[in-house]
């Protein structure tokens, strides 16, 4: 899993590539938690265009992230979701909670 992280005026976009799986999901929560609480950015996104697979460790990040955004009074919003990600995160109703694109 690589990341790679840019803020821009109160906006923070982090790039995903690779697998979001048990294995990866509780370092990299806590990398996002860090990011948040340094940054306190107004938005943040989350772009999954290079996740090749996610499983429902991948959820846990992304309630974990909006619930953290709305403690900050900001929002979450996922993009470029690959259709196996976005299959478990609509099954689970994630799209009801997040902004997905």
């Amino acid at each position: 899993m690589s990341i790679i992280c840019r803020t821009e005026g109160g906006r923070s976009c982090w790039k995903l590539a690779g697998e979001i799986d048990h294995h990866r999901a509780r370092s990299l929560t806590r990398e996002l938690e860090a990011e948040i609480d340094a940054r306190l950015p107004a938005a943040l996104e989350l772009d999954f265009s290079g996740v090749t697979f996610m499983d429902s460790s991948g959820i846990a990040l992304i309630l974990r992230a909006n619930r953290r955004m709305g403690e900050i009074g900001g929002s979450l919003k996922l993009t470029h979701v690959p259709p196996q990600a976005a299959r478990i995160l609509k099954i689970a109703g994630i799209h009801r909670r997040v902004e997905m694109e």
